[in-house]
């Protein structure tokens, strides 16, 4: 899993000049990708445990722009299954984050007016000017740019497309099923029973019901 590849892990630049990191960094991006992992996955236990495992390793430090960025990625993970909490973890540690950490929290829950697109990962400054997500190359980004679009209410047909393909592509159950639930309702109020029969059926089998 690439987590770098959403958002540059703080808690890991610290150690690209040594030969071998602390344990503690070592603890936590296993941990973090793992919840990740599981997460998307919809094995929520597991991911669960396996933040509280990557939170607890960086605690150590005490310092909380590290912590804050450990949020933000369990938050990154929600937003790409438009699971939408407003990261209270994050929020409590807002005043001592990064401007960057900042700025990706206002763009994962849609308050994109606030956000400086210089300060976002490189991948994200694109879908803030404007482009569909198609121009996100790495899946978790890419469905992570998918949910903040949403949440901006910037969400396009083809962006659902996208993350739909997405997910399916990758196995991740939990944003497929949140996808699809979102093509299946847009297809309802569009009055094409015929489509929405046929999301429902794929939603039912993505569930393990079909």
């Amino acid at each position: 899993m690439r987590i770098v590849a959403i958002l540059a892990l703080a808690l890991l630049a610290a150690c690209s000049s040594k030969p071998l990191p602390p344990d503690w960094q070592l603890d936590a991006k296993g941990s973090l990708d793992g919840s990740v992992d599981d997460y998307l996955k919809g094995h929520t236990a597991a991911a669960d445990a396996g933040f509280r495992s990557a939170r607890q390793a960086t605690t150590a430090t005490g310092r909380p722009d590290y912590v804050a960025q450990v949020e933000l990625v369990r938050c990154a993970a929600r937003v790409a299954s438009l699971d939408f909490d407003d990261c209270p973890g994050y929020a409590a540690l807002a005043q001592e984050a990064t401007p960057e950490q900042r700025a990706y929290a206002e763009y994962l829950y849609g308050r994109w007016q606030n956000v400086n697109a210089a300060q976002l990962p490189e991948q994200h400054r694109p879908v803030l000017a404007g482009a569909q997500v198609a121009a996100v190359t790495d899946p978790l980004a890419r469905l992570v740019a998918a949910g903040a679009a949403f949440k901006a209410g910037r969400i396009t047909p083809e962006d659902i497309t996208r993350a739909i393909e997405t997910a399916s592509n990758q196995g991740w159950r939990r944003p497929l099923l949140a996808w699809l639930g979102v093509q299946a309702r847009r297809a309802e109020a569009a009055g094409d029973a015929q489509e929405a029969q046929r999301i429902r059926r794929r939603i039912a089998l993505a569930s393990g019901q079909g």
